[in-house]
């Protein structure tokens, strides 16, 4: 007989099954544009393969520090040196298996069985089902007054259950919405006050089309700072990401890595080091997705799709679709069997409203984003 844990009833990750149908239907020939997942269609960097082919020529790969090669460790400072002029003790680095090994650490370091935490709604589910699946207590804020969560927000929260934690991400998915300085620098002043513990997610830092990224880091040395080099970078499948650490986690994180993960994958990370390095690259990638944004913008609208959010940063349009459906999961399934045109229903971002919404990402190539757009037409039509 075999057990079940109640962990494991949490809710599905929508995107990655409409996906796994999208590529059930590649398989039997059939062409699908996919704007379900939140994956560059370029390769990592040349330097980046350079670096790995070259390690894999020179030798073993096997473990490193529970908390990464002193080599990537000082890069990421250097990182944070260069791009936000913050400095960042290499000691207070942690490198992680994703930033999805990052989120585990940071709620099992921070946080014990049944506390609360609050994340915006819409949001990124992987933190509403690992959090649950970890048995806190998920505080899901409606974002209403503004698309990020505001000060006055979290305070409402607070006075409703007692908080422990915050996380918060800016860019965000899925809504694309960057917090503006005076809004997180309030945010980040009212979780201090009330004592509340911050981390943010800045996975989607460089693909801010609004202006210059803004860590949480260089308003308050005590937030956790989760990021990755899966977006920006296009190492989805390296599967290699950061923390940057309070002093007093640092150990913590290091002591539960050694246990869950032992180590980041050394040959991501030997990689990884060359990738500060390819900007002048990974910047006309971002370019691409530039002309991609203008091209949703002007179009989706036109479909029907209304903007549910400002497309700030990131590579995501979130729409409200209630002018053409009242379930956009069966909306979403019909569209990828019909117009085979794959976008991810609003359900895994928002479980109380998320029947109105969905999420394009426009990650891919323009021809792509201009050709799906026209086979939704044709099928709408």
């Amino acid at each position: 007989m075999v057990s079940l844990s109640r962990r494991g009833e949490v809710e599905p990750f929508h995107a990655m099954d409409i996906l796994a149908e999208a590529n059930r239907l590649k398989a039997r020939g059939v062409s699908v544009i996919s704007m379900a997942v939140g994956q560059p269609s370029d390769p990592a960097p040349a330097v980046v393969r350079e670096a790995a082919a070259l390690a894999l020529r020179n030798g073993r790969i096997g473990y490193t520090d529970a908390l990464g090669t002193a080599a990537l460790r000082e890069a990421i400072a250097g990182h944070y040196r260069d791009h936000y002029g913050v400095d960042v003790p290499p000691e207070r680095i942690a490198v992680t298996t994703g930033s999805s090994a990052a989120f585990n650490l940071a709620f099992l370091a921070m946080f014990d069985a049944g506390d609360a935490v609050a994340i915006a709604s819409p949001g990124y589910p992987a933190y509403r089902n690992i959090m649950a699946a970890l048995g806190l207590d998920v505080v899901e804020v409606e974002m209403e007054e503004a698309p990020y969560l505001t000060a006055r927000q979290l305070a409402a929260a607070q006075a409703r259950k007692p908080l422990r934690g915050l996380l918060f991400a800016s860019p965000a998915n899925p809504t694309g919405a960057v917090v503006p300085l005076a809004e997180m620098v309030a945010l980040l002043a009212e979780a201090k006050r009330l004592g509340i513990s911050v981390i943010s997610d800045e996975i989607y830092h460089r693909l801010n089309y609004s202006g210059p990224d803004v860590t949480a880091l260089s308003l308050d040395d005590d937030v956790t700072i989760i990021n990755s080099f899966s977006k920006y970078y296009c190492m989805t499948g390296w599967r290699i990401g950061w923390m940057v650490l309070p002093e007093k986690l640092v150990r913590p994180v290091e002591r539960i890595q050694q246990s869950l993960y032992i180590s980041s994958p050394e040959l991501s990370q030997i990689a990884a080091c060359e990738a500060f390095g390819a900007s002048a690259e990974l910047d006309r990638v971002k370019e691409r997705y530039a002309r991609n944004r203008d091209l949703l913008m002007r179009r989706l609208p036109e479909l029907g799709f209304a903007l549910a959010a400002p497309m700030d940063g990131a590579f995501y349009a979130f729409c409200d679709v209630s002018r053409l459906t009242n379930d956009s999961m069966a909306f979403a399934r019909k569209m990828l069997a019909e117009a085979h045109v794959a976008a991810t229903p609003g359900r895994d971002f928002d479980t109380t409203q998320g029947n109105r919404f969905m999420r394009f990402s426009y990650a891919g190539s323009y021809a792509d984003m201009a050709e799906a757009l026209d086979r939704i037409e044709r099928w709408l039509r």
